[in-house]
């Protein structure tokens, strides 16, 4: 770089130079210049003087031919407006005080007077063809002729000594310029070695060493190199190396921790997979089981109706009985007919009392059971479970008043079997019958209300089996979604992971693995 620097100061000084030795005085392209206009003197006669309109005049005196006198006397009006144009432009520039008062006004005014002759004297007396006015006129032009040159001599000799001096002038002030150029090109140029080396000193202490070496540890870093080890001294914690290491130590820090949070989201997505798929065939089980809860249920609430209509049976049998035991008060001739008749009902009811208790038993089953189904329904099983066990304590009471009525009917059979030997005893044992015959018919209506109250409590059991399979259904859905949002998870921690397994961070840090 200093080289570049010192190789274009001196491009720059050496251009300059020879700009200023072409454009300097008496240099090429001042000369030529110079010879242009000199050209253009040495070849046309200047406006100014009024040499070209003299001859004019002395052409015009001569002139016989009257075309010719008209294009004379033209071109000494074009002589005399060219002049007065360039009058007008030389009072306008900043003359000298001198060369002013010879060229402006000594030479000008019998310049004025000579034109003055020519147009008021000569060039009538030319188209009339007066000789005498003509040489007339033409002696008096002569001196303002000669007045006016021997100015324009003057002011030309004038003008060439201060353009002698100009030049000189000119001359001198390039050379001193020119060296003062070069002292100020070579004190510049030391200057700029001596601040360039400082500026390369100070690049190099910022960057804290060669820039290649910095180039290239940055492009490593670019390209996912992170383990190459970065070089450079413990003073430069300022440079723009220690910043690029610190950089890389962060950068590794950071995918590091960002390698070891996708592992762990990959392996919580994986279990969460997992576990979807376990709760999905729970869930699963859980409805078979269900649907099995379901037939169950169908198969009690159809033998709680038959036990319900059993009752009502068993309650008219009993409100028969208390008639006929009433009955057999007044009518004693009939009490072993009556007693035949009310055995044989006995043996009816003892079988009805053995279906009602074998009802109560499986009713208590079923009830246990579904107190186990709902256990496992956890929360949502909860209702259930109250409704399982009002049913199995309905169950219990319809097995005690059975077993009581059974052994009541017992009793019954008992007396009847002794009734003819018990005649004498008949009034007394009719008025015991009826008044068992009451509690039976108080023990039949207590049936048919517990009968209901089962049916009751299997219809909610049933809404409640209908109400967790629906919300079965509900965590099937919900299952697949979880599982669904499980895979999505596992498919974007892939790809983070896939993002993040450009960076190379050397020995010693665990690779990242990317889940199939």
């Amino acid at each position: 770089m200093i080289a570049l620097f010192v190789t274009g100061f001196i491009v720059f000084g050496g251009w300059s130079f020879k700009t200023i030795n072409e454009l300097k005085v008496n240099g090429p392209l001042y000369q030529r210049i110079v010879q242009g206009k000199d050209l253009v003197a040495d070849i046309l006669p200047p406006p100014e003087y009024i040499l070209e309109s003299y001859l004019v005049a002395l052409q015009l005196a001569a002139a016989t031919d009257k075309s010719e006198r008209n294009a004379l006397v033209t071109r000494l009006t074009s002589l005399k407006t060219d002049y007065d144009t360039r009058h007008a432009f030389w009072l306008k520039e900043n003359l000298d005080a001198g060369l002013s008062e010879l060229f402006l006004k000594q030479a000008h005014a019998p310049a004025l007077a000579f034109y003055g002759t020519a147009f008021d004297a000569l060039v009538p007396a030319a188209q009339k063809g007066d000789a005498a006015a003509i040489a007339a006129a033409l002696a008096r032009m002569k001196p303002d002729y000669e007045a006016h040159r021997k100015v324009i001599d003057q002011v030309v000799e004038i003008t060439t000594k201060r353009t002698e001096a100009d030049e000189a002038s000119a001359k001198k002030q390039i050379q001193e310029g020119v060296l003062l150029m070069l002292a100020i090109l070579g004190v510049s140029l030391g200057a700029g070695v001596i601040v360039a080396t400082l500026i390369a000193r100070g690049v190099l202490k910022s960057i804290g060493g060669e820039p290649e070496y910095a180039t290239e540890m940055t492009n490593r870093m670019a390209a996912g190199e992170l383990g190459t080890e970065i070089s450079v001294s413990a003073d430069r914690t300022g440079s723009l190396l220690w910043a690029i290491k610190s950089l890389q130590e962060m950068m590794i820090r950071t995918t590091t921790e960002i390698k070891q949070a996708v592992d762990a989201v990959s392996t919580g997505s994986r279990q969460i997979a997992t576990g979807n798929l376990d709760l999905s065939q729970r869930t699963e089980e859980q409805a078979s089981a269900l649907q099995e809860t379901s037939a169950s249920m169908a198969q009690l609430t159809s033998t709680i109706r038959q036990n319900a209509d059993s009752a009502v049976q068993a309650n008219l049998v009993a409100v028969s009985a208390a008639e006929v035991a009433q009955k057999g008060g007044a009518v004693v001739s009939k009490v072993v007919t009556t007693m035949g008749a009310i055995n044989d009902s006995a043996k009816k009811i003892a079988d009805i009392i053995g279906v009602i208790d074998s009802i109560a038993f499986q009713t208590n089953i079923l009830a246990l059971n579904a107190a186990v189904e709902a256990a496992r329904a956890g929360e949502q099983g909860r209702g259930f479970a109250v409704v399982a066990a009002e049913v199995r304590t309905l169950a219990q009471r319809s097995a005690s008043a059975a077993r009581e009525i059974k052994s009541l009917i017992t009793d019954s059979v008992a007396q009847v079997a002794v009734g003819s030997e018990l005649v004498q005893q008949a009034g007394a044992t009719m008025d015991e019958i009826l008044s068992r015959s009451s509690e039976v018919t108080a023990i039949m209506g207590a049936i048919a209300t517990a009968s209901q109250e089962q049916t009751t409590g299997i219809n909610h059991i049933n809404g409640a089996l209908d109400q967790m399979d629906e919300i079965t259904q509900q965590n099937a859905a919900l299952v697949e979604q979880a599982a669904a949002a499980a895979g999505a998870l596992q498919d974007q921690a892939d790809g983070l992971a896939r993002l993040v397994s450009v960076f190379r961070l050397g020995d010693g840090v665990a690779p990242l693995l990317v889940a199939g």
